[in-house]
């Protein structure tokens, strides 16, 4: 009777254990739902401010570029020039073709070609009547040509019609902008570039000095494909954010030349001009890059389009995106995170934009506001 008294007693409490259990059980289910659910929001909402933060930890820095030391002094003669860089002098000048692809940089691009106007043999220029997201666009430079009239003789200009894209162009910008770039061959076989020439691959906004572009006009026993590295600036001279733009390259020219954006060498040769990202004048032409061009799927919010966000982000130095710095070290990472510093030095900028600072106050320091 006693086995059966205390199997009866078992048989009362086991369920109220079970509930017990089950209670905690359900307790500790509760939060970590919450924390889980919140994490995938995290994650979803924040996956790519996670995943540059933590890009030191799952991604490879590229090799390192071999820089070639770049000499220059006012007064000194091209021979002393090309003597200090270990290169001869030729007897006569190698022509230079410049060929970019135009979106609507007409400011930045109006400074070039001032700038390198004495240097440049042939000023090559593609331009779409569409984005690379496939959002239809005037011909801006065509629609300005009496802004370039002083360069027209040396100006080889081409309009690719994009026409009705594909949908699904927009969501592969860089394959629409490699058809870009296979158009800007073909017009650079018609602008009569020859072999033994240089041809500068770059985007409009970067923009090679003219030191640099009589190196490559007058030395011989240059590399044939070198990049150029150009101090890197953000939405005015006002705002250096470091020497690392490298796109830029400058080939001698052969039959296998072909235009590309992309690694092509190790070599580079050092402060060899300068690359201004997002210098407008108007704040609708942050806007319309902002959505237009390879990154536009950074555009994660509308908020992003505000003009009065785009305002307050160029005075403050911010990223137009909301972005973290994308660096390979988390010691590079934390000295770049927060605004770019300002910089009051207009030393060691574009000459024509010096001489012409009234009509270009907008990327000089101080000049941050924009209309519209």
């Amino acid at each position: 009777m006693k086995q059966d008294s205390r199997m009866a007693g078992n048989s009362v409490n086991l369920p109220h254990a079970t509930r017990r259990r089950s209670t905690l059980a359900f307790k500790f289910l509760i939060p970590f739902v919450l924390v889980l659910s919140v994490s995938v929001i995290a994650v979803t909402q924040y996956f790519q401010s996670i995943s540059y933060f933590l890009r030191p930890l799952w991604d490879t820095p590229p090799k390192p570029f071999t820089r070639i030391p770049h000499y220059y002094a006012p007064n000194m003669s091209m021979h002393q020039l090309c003597q200090l860089h270990g290169w001869g002098i030729l007897s006569s000048p190698r022509r230079v073709f410049d060929a970019v692809l135009f979106s609507n940089e007409l400011d930045v691009l109006e400074i070039r070609y001032h700038e390198l106007f004495p240097y440049v043999d042939r000023f090559v220029i593609l331009e779409a009547n569409a984005t690379f997201t496939g959002i239809p666009k005037s011909l801006t430079f065509f629609e300005n040509l009496n802004r370039f009239a002083f360069a027209s003789s040396k100006i080889v200009y081409d309009m690719l019609p994009i026409g009705e894209l594909d949908p699904d162009s927009r969501r592969m910008p860089f394959l629409v902008e490699a058809g870009h770039r296979r158009a800007l061959n073909n017009l650079l076989k018609r602008s009569g570039i020859a072999v033994g020439d240089v041809l500068i691959m770059a985007d409009a906004d970067e923009i090679p000095s003219p030191e640099t572009v009589q190196l490559l006009k007058w030395c011989d026993g240059i590399p044939p494909i070198m990049h150029l590295e150009l101090k890197n600036y953000m939405y005015s001279f006002e705002y250096h954010v470091d020497q690392n733009s490298w796109r830029t390259t400058a080939h001698v020219f052969t039959e296998r030349t072909k235009y590309q954006h992309s690694r092509q060498t190790d070599l580079m040769l050092a402060d060899a001009g300068w690359h201004c990202s997002f210098c407008f004048r108007e704040i609708k032409e942050f806007a319309f890059k902002m959505k237009a061009y390879s990154h536009a799927d950074r555009v994660k919010h509308d908020i992003f389009l505000n003009p009065d966000r785009i305002q307050r982000v160029i005075c403050n130095g911010d990223n137009i995106f909301d972005m973290l710095p994308e660096e390979y070290t988390f010691s590079d990472l934390f000295k770049k995170m927060g605004p770019i510093p300002r910089s009051a030095s207009a030393v060691h900028l574009p000459s024509y934009l010096i001489r012409n600072a009234d009509s270009y106050r907008f990327l000089l320091p101080g000049g941050c506001l924009r209309p519209g």
